[in-house]
């Protein structure tokens, strides 16, 4: 890995401290031109009652990553993003192990951007699919 990208993923790792992102576990572990690829444990702190992954850590683990796609492919100094709109559709359940975050960027406007999240197992299925909008504001 570059030292360009060993910097982004150490950059998005450290802010996880005291947020969410660190109380699920989300991991940053790897990141290219257009994407921003992020790992969660499915363990039973992050299941529903009967035992498999819960949609709103789904869902939760999909914002982070496309929230820190956003930041870090925009201009992070000069603007603050958050997430305006989220939807996810859930096609598979899992109960353990770990699943695989990657934002792509589908638009990238200067105000807002829309983002497509698949969240795969580690073979590969997909288990949500989520689109999400972020917003850029100005700083100032």
């Amino acid at each position: 890995m570059n030292e360009h990208k060993e910097k982004i993923l150490s950059v998005c790792n450290e802010i996880r401290k005291d947020t969410l992102m660190e109380t699920l576990d989300i991991t940053y572990i790897d990141v290219g031109e257009n994407f921003l690829l992020a790992k969660m444990p499915v363990t039973p702190k992050v299941h529903q009652p009967d035992g498999v992954l819960h949609g709103g850590a789904s869902v939760a683990l999909a914002e982070s990553v496309g929230s820190a796609a956003s930041y870090i492919f925009l201009d992070g100094q000069k603007f603050f993003v958050r997430g305006i709109e989220i939807a996810a559709n859930h096609v598979r359940s899992i109960k353990e192990g770990f699943v695989f975050a990657k934002a792509s960027i589908l638009h990238k406007g200067r105000t807002t951007q829309l983002w497509e999240i698949k969240i795969t197992d580690e073979e590969g299925n997909l288990i949500s699919n989520c689109k999400l909008t972020t917003i850029a504001l100005p700083r100032n």
